[in-house]
């Protein structure tokens, strides 16, 4: 079963392969524009629970390449006993039936299927063919499906699941980072990714927006509003210099400085700060800020304050609206501090003001969603209406 969403036109696009290695930087002539959605958060982020649960063929490259975080790195000097080693998902070069017919037939094709790490609405895809130059497919397809709970490769690939095609058969480009706009406000937990007739694809980048399991949040009573993973996001910052305050609501601790918020250091008497966008609507119970492995780094104080969007208080208009929660307090560095809140304060948005700069790894915003919040969550009638997303800079 297949349907087919608007497309978007606009988007840069590749074809055909690019010219061999010549030595030096391997990125020098890679192909690549801004993408109007690269800016929001990758659904398919193994760091989320993501992962390439089945393909027809890897016989070169491993299909769990396409969802590593890092770009995709490539060592000239590197062979193994099946041929040139590559940091990406390559598939072997197929044949004709017989000698009169040596070409692969048209509709011949490879496939990967693809768990998201969390459901949600897809706004852009990036088919990277990253060191793929003359081994590149000749085009992509991408379906996507909404299954429960977490089914198994045949269940995705029975007769009666539903696939919309996302992006059509495609030409694609070599060593490129081939982008595609989605127009579509389905909820999507699943990829199959096509590569025609075969080849190999450095890396798969589902850009879009997280739409978590309503049934799952209210089992849980109070989790983590913040959390990427149950919706929540950041949508503007004042500075992202060394990494994106997007790393402050990804799942665990942080493990090096690079996965936290880290700005550059002041020389002037501001401050600076991140706003979230919550789950929704919801009753807050406490606050963590964790400064995991910044030890010279650290923020010095922090402050918390909240917002309820659906009053009628934009969270973008300034300081009208805005309660504080946590006043202005001294951080530790590569510590966890816990705030419980008073009042049980009722809010949409969240916001951490830091001072004057550094870095912050983690916030976490427990609490339980309202009515109103779960009702939106469900598509009942959404109150907030507000953009998603980092803006290109937030200063």
């Amino acid at each position: 079963m297949t349907s087919t969403p608007d497309g978007s036109p606009g988007i840069p696009s590749f074809a055909g392969g690019a010219a061999p290695y010549a030595g030096g930087d391997p990125y020098a002539d890679y192909r690549t524009a801004d993408l109007p959605f690269a800016s929001l958060p990758d659904l398919a982020d193994r760091r989320l629970g993501a992962g390439v649960i089945a393909a027809n063929d890897e016989f070169f490259a491993e299909r769990e390449n396409l969802l590593t975080p890092a770009p995709a790195h490539f060592d000239p000097a590197l062979f193994g006993h099946k041929g040139k080693v590559m940091d990406g998902w390559e598939t072997r070069r197929r044949r004709g039936p017989d000698a009169g017919r040596p070409h692969p037939a048209d509709d011949d094709h490879d496939w990967a299927l693809i768990r998201l790490g969390a459901p949600g609405v897809i706004r852009g895809l990036v088919v990277d063919t990253a060191h793929f130059r003359g081994n590149h497919p000749q085009a992509v397809s991408v379906e996507a499906a909404r299954l429960p709970g977490t089914p198994s490769p045949g269940e995705l690939l029975a007769d009666d699941v539903k696939w919309t095609v996302l992006v059509p058969r495609t030409p694609v480009g070599g060593h490129a980072a081939n982008g595609f706009a989605v127009r579509s406000e389905e909820r999507f937990t699943h990829l199959r990714l096509c590569q025609y007739p075969d080849g190999g694809i450095a890396r798969l980048r589902v850009h879009g927006e997280v739409r978590p399991d309503p049934a799952w949040l209210a089992a849980l009573g109070t989790f983590d509003l913040a959390a990427l993973e149950n919706g929540g996001c950041p949508e503007d910052a004042s500075d992202r210099f060394y990494s994106s305050p997007l790393n402050t609501v990804l799942p665990g601790r942080s493990r090096k400085m690079d996965d936290g918020w880290e700005t550059r250091r002041r020389r002037d008497r501001g401050h600076d700060w991140v706003r979230y966008r919550l789950t929704g609507q919801a009753v807050l119970r406490a606050v963590e800020i964790d400064t995991g492995c910044y030890k010279g780094n650290a923020a010095g104080w922090a402050e918390v304050s909240v917002l309820d969007a659906a009053s009628g208080a934009d969270p973008a208009g300034g300081s009208a609206g805005w309660t504080v929660v946590v006043p202005r307090t001294r951080l530790q560095p590569d510590a966890v501090h816990r705030f419980p809140l008073e009042g049980a304060p009722v809010a949409t948005h969240a916001r951490v003001d830091i001072h004057p700069d550094g870095g912050v790894a983690r916030l976490r915003v427990h609490g339980s969603l309202t009515e109103a919040g779960a009702r939106g969550l469900r598509g009942e009638g959404l109150t907030t209406g507000l953009t998603t997303g980092l803006t290109a800079d937030g200063s």
